[in-house]
């Protein structure tokens, strides 16, 4: 069948006349129809607009002008601007809202010839890691229902899984493209910080957003960041690094490649069945040549407490702007501007989003700027130490995406602080800018297990390269939910 073909497999199909992009729009469409309304993964279908993008990229393919992704069809987080077309961030607070323009990602993919299928769920405003907190219900992961796909880029990581679509994009900001990867059994790489053009994302916590692809293998990501990386003048934090030729180094022997485990991620947090599908993953490198070394990274017990109050303080200042005056949700019958601003405010956000602004609010204020917001800036620094020592050493680091599979649907909703330990291996590579990857492993009990590879700035080709080398040899990234 079509869709259980990768992104590198359709486009040898496309290529080769075997089917058209049409063909396979009308595919994917007609799986989406028939099987997300118990998964919940999209929250926009733009099915009349995927048809003439398909045609268009028949057109291109015919001419001999197809990239790597022409013709292929793909979703974008509901982060994402797109012009015409509801971008509701999963918040209440956008469900009226259209965007004017495209992001940075989505008119470098469509550039590209990618057909965007709709736009899918999220975490409401990104923020959480289990897709609950949505205005337009809960995810669920393809491969148990009654569990949480991860978050915030829950949807597309369930689209990619049930194979709703080829390829989808997602953002993360302590975790959020790695994690639902992990959940849900596909690959997912959150690249280094400037790397991807934050324009036209709509900002959660602006210095550790970071936009990325999610695929079922390395080498599809392979080439949709190729199409999505690259300098962009309208973000400030954008870096023009040249963004190398991706797929270019794909076959690379690792013989050699110096891989870190740090003692810290395979403490007593971590569940014994996520710890033995790692640690088998880690000998297979081993048997591909790779040394393994043990490592430290000392100051890992602190990042969730300082990435919750940085994360936070930005969030406050990004959602000042929702106020019910020029876009997004407004109260009926506003007494006066007072009760404008509250009301709007207070019925626009859901609960988690009202959390993480009074706690950003709180470690702003004067009297504790110092003692929290302050004192979680330095270490910050101190993590990025932690990894420039431990590079000085190995050439990546490995462990686990998340300390557990997946959880039940509703175990978190009434303990947040659980929810933010589960990003306890993730955060960190965030509060450094670097970049990562998850790579489906063994299962454990029938739910999916992600390695976490950590790279140093700039090294998506090499993380890349890891990423498909493991799985050139080995068949997890293949295995589909039972039902779809």
């Amino acid at each position: 069948m079509m869709h259980e073909k990768s992104v590198t497999e359709l486009a040898a199909g496309l290529r080769s006349g075997e089917f058209s992009s049409v063909e396979l729009v009308e595919h994917y469409l007609e799986r989406i129809e028939r099987l997300d309304g118990e998964l919940n993964s999209f929250i926009t279908v733009t099915a009349e607009q995927a048809i003439e993008q398909a045609r268009a990229a028949d057109a291109r393919i015919a001419a001999g002008d197809a990239g790597p992704v022409t013709g292929i069809p793909i979703a974008h987080k509901d982060i994402y601007c797109t012009n015409g077309v509801k971008t509701s961030c999963g918040s209440r607070m956008l469900d009226n809202f259209t965007a004017p323009y495209d992001a940075n990602v989505v008119s470098r993919l469509r550039d590209a010839g990618a057909v965007m299928l709709g736009k899918t769920n999220m975490d409401e405003f990104a923020m959480g890691s289990t897709s609950e907190s949505s205005f337009y219900g809960p995810v669920k992961n393809p491969w148990n229902t009654g569990r949480v796909p991860g978050g915030s880029s829950g949807g597309s990581a369930v689209a990619v899984a049930a194979r709703l679509c080829a390829a989808a994009t997602g953002t993360d900001t302590g975790g959020s493209i790695r994690q639902p990867a992990s959940h849900c059994g596909i690959t997912g790489l959150k690249p280094t910080y400037g790397r991807v053009s934050r324009y036209g994302m709509i900002a959660y916590a602006s210095s550790l957003d970071q936009g990325g692809p999610m695929a079922q293998t390395a080498e599809d990501v392979a080439f949709l960041l190729q199409a999505m990386a690259g300098f962009d003048e309208r973000d400030s934090t954008s870096s023009d690094t040249p963004v190398p030729d991706y797929s270019a180094t794909l076959e690379d022997s690792i013989e050699g490649l110096k891989i870190g485990l740090p003692g810290e991620y395979f403490d007593a947090g971590l569940d014994e069945g996520v710890r033995k599908s790692v640690e088998e993953a880690v000998e297979l490198y081993k048997s591909l040549g790779a040394e393994i070394r043990e490592i430290s990274l000392p100051n890992t017990g602190l990042a969730v407490a300082s990435y919750y109050v940085v994360a936070p303080a930005e969030c406050s200042s990004n959602l000042s702007r929702y106020d019910g005056v020029r876009f997004g949700h407004r109260c009926d019958d506003p007494v006066d501007l007072e009760d404008l601003y509250k009301r709007s405010r207070s019925e626009g956000f859901g609960a988690e989003v009202k959390r993480r602004i009074m706690i950003g609010t709180y470690v702003l204020s004067a009297g504790y700027y110092d003692a929290f917001y302050l004192k979680a800036q330095k270490i910050r620094q101190l993590i990025s130490d932690d990894f420039r020592k431990a590079f000085e050493q190995v050439d990546v680091i490995m462990g686990p995406a998340s300390p557990t599979t997946a959880v039940a649907l509703g175990e978190m909703a009434d303990d947040p602080v659980s929810m933010y330990l589960s990003d306890v291996y993730t955060v960190m590579t965030n509060m450094a800018g670097l970049p990562g990857i998850s790579i489906p492993v063994a299962p454990v009990e029938g739910m999916p297990v992600g390695l976490q590879i950590t790279g140093n700035y700039f090294d998506e080709a090499r993380l890349l390269n890891i990423a498909h080398r493991f799985q050139q040899n080995s068949d997890w990234h293949r295995l589909m939910p039972e039902g779809v």
